[in-house]
């Protein structure tokens, strides 16, 4: 019998998402519940899986195509798997999928060297790159001196070649929500610099505890989830929004801190939320942290992660940039962005010292946020950064 593979429901407001890339082939032997093609929505990538036991039969949308909810995508013939070829068994990561997908490449035969017999990223790349690669020129018979390169004058092969993808829906959301913020929102930065070197003295005291208790490294990230908790308090515009009411515009003040974090995916940047970041230990703000960065790269970061941010905290520090402009990602009015941190010579009690200095910005929504009122937000994360005690004492 052969049963048909359809669209799953992503999402409340999600009708259209677009075929990622099958992890099968037709006439391939699946196992139920085996993940046999990915589809990207705007936010996240989900894993569809095989309804029965089986084997690949048609595949009716293919990679890159854009479906709606409900629409068809494949059938698989259950039961008979007698004569079918294997390879099911390995599981493809989302990311590797993509790869595969956009390289032509069929993740079938592969072999997998994650753990768990998983195939991944990497591994996708080398098999690409495996195909793409330009055969050996065959070597002249012996006795034979090889004959000379013709002197051309055009450029070589490939080296002006182009290739045009699709813009996945994760990248075209990202487009879109960038212009629009540009478009309707004041948008303004005010900068200043924060001296590292009582947060880098504290994690090199205490690091190693930490990490026995928690399990998990005690990184920058906790220290300024909190400062930005502090902050807003002090100054509650930068945790509120824009939003149209009956009778105008109003402005809605948030009384908690759902925190969105910046981490980079295989697909992007994603922001998932920290809920109630206020309330958090550093323990936990750095376990949440290290789990959305490592399923950040799968693709695994779940819709409703994505969703109701009121705050967002962006460190460009890791890729090495040492000062941007972040963009506020609409409806909220604030992004700290934070940037690498280097020695400088800077001045104290009247002498030149090497200090590790970090540049840090605040972009903000000048609609509802002044500019004194972002200075002292920017001034109150300098003041609990550079003397995070504070933040316990609560001075």
């Amino acid at each position: 019998m052969s049963v048909e593979l359809r669209v799953p429901s992503v999402g409340e407001s999600v009708t259209e998402v677009q075929v990622g890339g099958w992890l099968v082939q037709p006439g391939q032997a699946v196992k139920r519940d085996q993940v046999v093609v990915v589809i990207e929505t705007d936010k996240a990538t989900v894993e569809v899986p095989a309804p029965v036991d089986g084997v690949v039969g048609e595949i009716t949308k293919t990679s890159g195509m854009k479906v709606r909810v409900g629409e068809l995508l494949g059938r698989i013939v259950e039961g008979a798997a007698d004569g079918a070829t294997g390879g099911g068994a390995a599981k493809v990561m989302p990311a590797a999928a993509r790869v595969l997908a956009e390289g032509g490449v069929a993740a079938a035969g592969l072999v997998p060297s994650g753990p768990g017999g998983r195939l991944t990223k990497e591994d996708a790349l080398k098999a690409v790159a495996a195909r793409s690669a330009p055969p050996a020129a065959p070597s002249a018979p012996a006795g034979v001196a090889p004959a000379a390169a013709p002197i051309v004058s055009a450029a070589p092969a490939g080296a002006r070649a182009t290739e045009a993808v699709p813009m996945s829906p994760l990248r075209r959301t990202i487009a879109r929500r960038l212009v629009e913020a540009q478009a309707t929102a004041a948008l303004l930065t005010t900068f200043n610099e924060i001296d590292m070197g009582a947060v880098m003295a504290l994690r090199k005291e205490h690091g190693e505890a930490f990490q026995k208790k928690h399990g998990v490294k005690l990184g920058f990230t906790a220290f300024f989830a909190k400062a930005i908790c502090e902050a807003i308090a002090a100054v509650p515009a930068l945790n509120a929004q824009v939003r149209a009411g009956a009778g105008g515009d109003e402005i809605v003040y948030h009384h908690y801190c759902d925190l969105g974090i910046a981490v980079g995916g295989g697909k992007g940047l994603v922001v998932p939320v920290l809920r109630d970041a206020e309330r958090l230990t550093f323990a936990e703000i750095e376990r949440a942290v290290a789990d959305f960065g490592a399923r950040a790269q799968d693709g695994r970061i779940a819709l409703e992660e994505l969703a109701g941010g009121t705050f967002t905290l962006s460190n460009g520090g890791v890729y090495g940039s040492l000062l941007s402009t972040p963009i506020v990602n609409p409806p909220q009015s604030g992004v700290l962005g934070l940037h690498a941190i280097q020695e400088r010579p800077v001045a104290r009690d009247g002498q030149v010292v090497i200090r590790p200095m970090m540049y840090v910005a605040l972009t903000y929504d000048h609609r509802i946020v002044d500019g004194r009122e972002a200075v002292t937000f920017l001034k109150r994360i300098k003041e609990c950064v550079e003397a995070p005690a504070r933040m316990l004492l609560d001075v």
